[in-house]
This record gives structure tokens, C-alpha cells and sequence, in this order.
């Protein structure tokens, strides 16, 4: 069985210039819930300013919370001690952590350099082990960066063992603006899994070059079982100027069963998740398979 942790609530969402009420966001999320995904990453508890979509990250985990509390497991990302604090007082089980290889990229998302982030999270992942709150850490920029070019491993092995040393159960390794190629992808896994461990690493890939199937295939034959997507392929980073395209949760299924692989998703509820979101957000589709089936009506 292949675990794939839905991004489009928190990472899918977060770029969107449309806010859409806290009720259209619980509505799919449920949706996601019902499709038969485990994992959906909810919120982010950041300034409100900041990232203006996420506004409502309290509301809208209590409103989760409170009718699917039992039904998948729902993690926030969390910036600071603050933003832990709001996290854990109203239930939020499970956190997200994140940096990058690039210091240029922390100092534009959030004016620190990696080395600083490390220290804020530090305090975060204390308070966590001690509240007995499960962590996930993202490493943004690992295979390249929009200010300073490819990055290399030595980097991600660097920060994925200080992810390690913070506690952290899985490390998301994330192609941040869509720069990855099969062959980078399966170079810098064989060094970062010799050091790791394949069954402590995720894959989140961004699709803004076409290559995300391909660097998931690749990272398949590299005993990585464990992708982030987001349904109908929204979303991007807001302090990556034109990194838009999560890896639609749509393509990522069809790749996987065309391989024989399980994921425990009901394809057409998900695609009724994905129209569902794609039409509060006045959007089409970046995901092909699903365009091809929205049009066919055959898989």
C-alpha cells in the first residue's frame, strides 16, 4: 500500500488569491475524507497577513476536528512556538515543520537563515515531545532554489539529519519550484537513503516542469513509499515566484494503479473533491488524467 498525505487544504490552497469561506474548506475536506484518504493536511497557523487563506486555521480545525475527528489523520503546519500554542490548545495532534537548503529561500518565506529556522523550530519540537504531539518535517528547495540555483545533496543531507535530531517521524523532500529530473532525483536518493533510511523519507514534488510522474516512478524504484499531493493539482508556494502545481492526487493514482499499486482511494470521489474545489476557485484543472476524464468519462 502506498501512503499519499493530501496537500491541497493547507499547501494547495495557501497561494490561492480567492478565499474561500471555512465552510467550502471543511465541505472538502470531508470530501477528501470520504475518497478514503488517511492523511489530510488541514492548516497553517501563520499571520494571518501573511498567508490571508489561512486565516481561519482555528475555526476550521475545530470544525474538522469536531466531525472527523476519528476518520484520517488532520496535521498543521506550524511556523513558531505561537503558532504551536494555538495548535495545541485547540487539539491539533499532529505538526508540520519545515526549512529549506537554500538560505536565500528561508530569508524571503520567513526572514531567517536555515541555520535560524532550526533554532526556532527547536523550541517547537521541544515543547511537541513533551506534549506528545507527533512531527513531520518539509525540506523546501531540495533539489533546486528560484534564488540560488540546483542545490546539492550535501545540503539535504544536512538538513534532513537536523530534521532527524528535532524528533521528526517522516521528512517531506520537497521540489519547491518544479526543477527535479529523473536522474538528479535518483542520485540524490540513493546518497540521502544511505543515510536515512527510505522508510523515514516522503516525496513531494511539484509538477510546473512536467516531471513529477517521472521523479515519483523513480523515487517507486527506490522503495519510497510515501507522496504528498494535492486534488486537481492546485497550489504552488507563494515565496517562489511561479511554482505553481502541486502533483494533482489524480495523476498520482493513475500512475500507481498502472503499477499495480494500492492507495485505498475511491478515484470518482476524489474527482468529486477535486470539481468541487476547482469550482469554488473559478479554476480548471493543472492535472492531465484528470482533465482526460473530466472529458471522456473513462480511466
Amino acid at each position: 500500500m502506498i501512503k499519499i498525505v493530501e496537500v491541497g487544504p493547507r499547501d494547495g490552497l495557501q497561494n490561492e488569491k480567492r478565499i474561500l469561506s471555512t465552510e467550502d474548506k471543511f465541505a472538502f475536506i470531508n470530501k477528501l475524507v470520504d475518497a478514503g484518504l488517511k492523511t489530510v493536511e488541514v492548516t497553517s497557523f501563520v499571520k494571518p497577513p501573511a498567508i490571508p487563506q489561512m486565516s481561519d486555521s482555528s475555526e476550521l480545525f475545530q470544525k474538522v476536528s469536531a466531525h472527523l475527528k476519528d476518520k484520517a489523520n488532520f496535521p498543521c503546519l506550524v511556523p513558531n512556538v505561537k503558532g504551536y500554542e494555538t495548535a495545541k490548545s485547540i487539539g491539533v495532534k499532529e505538526i508540520a515543520l519545515f526549512s529549506a537548503t537554500s538560505n536565500s529561500f528561508t530569508q524571503k518565506n520567513i526572514n531567517a537563515s536555515v541555520d535560524e529556522s532550526f533554532m526556532r523550530m527547536k523550541e517547537v519540537a521541544d515543547l511537541a515531545k513533551k506534549d506528545g504531539i507527533k512531527m513531520r518535517g518539509y525540506i523546501s528547495t531540495a533539489f533546486g532554489c528560484p534564488y540560488e540555483g540546483v542545490m546539492g545533496v550535501d545540503k539535504l543531507i544536512d538538513v534532513a539529519r537536523r530534521f532527524l535530531d528535532l524528533g521528526v517521524y517522516e521528512i517531506s523532500v520537497g521540489d519547491t519550484i518544479g526543477v527535479a529530473t529523473p536522474r538528479q532525483v535518483s542520485s540524490y536518493l540513493k546518497d540521502l537513503i544511505s543515510e536515512v533510511g527510505a522508510s523515514r523519507l516522503a516525496m513531494h514534488f511539484h509538477d510546473t516542469r512536467g516531471m513529477a510522474l517521472s521523479n515519483i516512478l523513480v523515487s517507486l524504484e527506490q522503495n519510497i513509499s510515501v507522496f504528498d499531493s494535492s486534488a486537481g493539482g492546485i497550489g504552488g508556494c507563494p515565496y517562489a515566484k511561479g511554482a505553481t502545481g502541486n502533483v494533482a492526487t489524480e495523476d498520482v493514482w493513475y500512475l500507481l494503479q498502472s503499477q499495480g499499486l494500492k492507495t485505498g482511494i475511491d478515484f470518482e470521489k476524489l474527482v468529486e473533491a477535486s470539481t468541487f474545489i476547482l469550482g469554488k476557485l473559478e479554476k480548471t484543472t493543472e492535472s492531465k488524467f484528470l482533465r482526460a476524464y473530466l472529458n471522456t468519462g473513462r480511466i
